[in-house]
Order: C-alpha cells, then sequence, then structure tokens
C-alpha cells in the first residue's frame, strides 16, 4: 500500500486520513496532493465525503490509482448505508468499503452544499422531530442537524484497522 488519499468538504475526512496515516504509517494526501506526490496505479485507501450516497472523488482516484479500500465519510452511524453506497459508486465486490460517521456543520458548507443541507435539515429534521419511536441512531442524527457536531473517533476506524492489519500478513 503506497498512501491514503482523501477528499473533504468540511474536515471530518481529513480529519479521519490522518487518524488513519497514525496508524499505519502511511502518508495521508488530498487528492490535489495526491496527484504530485502518488504515481498513477499506486495502491491506494480511498477517503471521501458522502453526499447523497456519493462519494466525492472516488471516480476519479479509481480511475487514477490501484483503490484497495474506499471510505466514505457521512452524518450516518459508521457500518451503515453499505450497500446503497457501493451500488451508487459502483464500487467492485472485491474492493472493502467502509462508511464512517463524520459529522455535521452547516458554517462550514458553501455554494450549492449549503443550500441542500439546509433544506434536507427543514425536511428530514422535521421528520425525525416529529416522530415519536424515533432509535438511538434518530436522535443522534437529529442532534447533529440541529446543533451540529462532530463524531470523528479511532473506534469508528477499527473495521478499517482490522482490514488493513489483515492484508499486510
Amino acid at each position: 500500500m503506497k498512501a491514503i488519499v482523501f477528499t473533504s468538504n468540511t474536515g471530518t475526512t481529513e480529519k479521519y486520513a490522518r487518524l488513519l496515516a497514525d496508524k499505519t504509517g502511511l502518508p495521508a494526501y488530498s487528492s490535489e496532493q495526491a496527484r504530485r506526490e502518488i504515481a498513477d496505479g499506486s495502491e491506494i485507501i480511498y477517503l471521501g465525503w458522502l453526499k447523497a450516497g456519493e462519494i466525492a472523488g472516488y471516480a476519479k482516484a479509481a480511475k487514477r490509482y490501484s483503490v484497495k479500500a474506499v471510505c466514505g465519510v457521512g452524518m450516518g452511524k459508521t457500518g451503515s448505508q453499505l450497500d446503497d453506497v457501493c451500488k451508487r459508486n459502483s464500487i467492485p465486490a472485491e474492493t472493502p468499503l467502509f462508511t464512517l460517521q463524520g459529522g455535521f456543520d452547516m458554517n462550514k458548507l458553501h455554494g450549492i452544499y449549503k443550500f441542500m443541507m439546509k433544506t434536507m435539515k427543514k425536511v428530514v429534521g422535521k421528520s425525525l422531530a416529529e416522530k415519536p419511536d424515533r432509535t438511538p441512531e434518530e436522535d443522534d442524527m437529529l442532534d447533529m442537524m440541529l446543533h451540529g457536531g462532530e463524531r470523528v473517533s479511532e473506534e469508528n476506524l477499527k473495521a478499517v484497522l482490522d482490514w488493513y492489519e489483515n492484508i499486510r500478513y
């Protein structure tokens, strides 16, 4: 494995990439840095932020590098939405996919993404707020929508780190 490559919008994906780099010893590069530093075809782990199930930057990374694992960072619980994310991004069945709960900060969003999330916050937030039997995950999502927050943690990387340890031997 050559490196970790990431695309981050509000900083949580970059935090996961840096944490993963610390734990694996692999260098972490933004996708812009990687174009200058990493040869085409190199084996990488790719991390990108999730927007409506699409992993930002993944398609370009998959064309340029040999992506050995993919991590999508979003608001949902770690390990959720795997089937949908896999299908939406056409991730090969042999490529491990991990979803990681990142966070939400409206103040760090710009342009169309800010508009989209304001709309989602109104529609989904209202729906969740009115739901009488919310799950703990739904309570967490509602809290994040209403108040913002970050859920980046080493614990959320456990499955990725376990996979990495197993491929090294």
